[in-house]
């Protein structure tokens, strides 16, 4: 079995997602003993093996939700949201702005805090995107914008508080706009696997994690959308111009 809490895993946290973890396997009565950290993530996600997971939503609804078994999703609290929901925050170097033609860094097109929810934002507000830089994770994007190799960016609100709170945000960065909300990253389970014990365990987890723990993983809640409110959201174009 296969079990993967990686999304907000900062080095500085992730003895709270370990902690998490053990929790979860504790109530579930069954599990890994550690959790795995790929660099892939794809073949995790389609594993038969898999017994808790998390995705981004933007994947779950384009690609994955026919092949695996929604559990639910983690609530932040975090501000402007409501609850299971996040946002992201558009972001450039100080001084600057969003305009057409800018070079855009994003974690990953997939990604719905890094692309989904920016490509919205900037649609409604007029602008295309010049050339996009994949950056690989949004550590590396608030990087690219402080070392001049992009010129914005949409950061998920949560990794950016995190990075505040960790000393791990460049210095010269402005936020310029928020987007509208949108469903968080939800857990999943290997299709055919029972979703019903998996939540219980991930609630009483939560319930029962050190405040201190629960505080570093900014863990509000967990609550249980269905999977047409994800289907619901709409997919993005993908980028068509790659920067180098």
């Amino acid at each position: 079995m296969i079990s993967y809490l990686g999304f907000y895993d900062m080095a500085p946290v992730q003895h709270a997602n370990d902690a998490f973890w053990s929790l979860i396997r504790q109530h579930l009565g069954c599990g890994p003993e550690r959790m795995t950290r790929p660099d892939d993530l794809w073949p995790l996600w389609r594993s038969p093996d898999l017994l808790l997971g998390q995705t981004c939503s933007l994947p779950f609804r384009q690609h994955l939700h026919p092949d695996v078994t929604l559990v639910g999703t983690p609530d932040f609290g975090l501000p402007g949201c409501p609850p299971g929901h996040y946002r992201s925050l558009m972001v450039v170097r100080e001084g600057d702005r969003l305009r057409t033609g800018a070079r855009m860094a994003t974690n990953d097109p997939q990604s719905q805090s890094g692309w989904g929810n920016p490509m919205d934002f900037l649609t409604e507000q007029g602008i295309t995107p010049g050339p996009v830089l994949i950056t690989g994770a949004h550590a590396n994007s608030v990087r690219a914008l402080a070392e001049g190799r992009a010129d914005m960016a949409g950061i998920d609100l949560l990794s950016w508080t995190m990075f505040e709170e960790l000393g791990l945000l460049p210095d010269g960065l402005e936020i310029v706009g928020s987007t509208q909300p949108s469903l968080g990253t939800p857990y999943i389970t290997a299709a055919g696997n029972d979703p019903a014990p998996i939540a219980e365990a991930i609630r009483a987890a939560i319930d029962d994690l050190p405040d201190d723990l629960r505080a570093a993983l900014h863990l509000k809640g967990f609550v249980q959308h269905g999977v047409e409110a994800y289907l619901s959201e709409p997919i993005p174009p993908q980028p068509t111009v790659i920067a180098a």
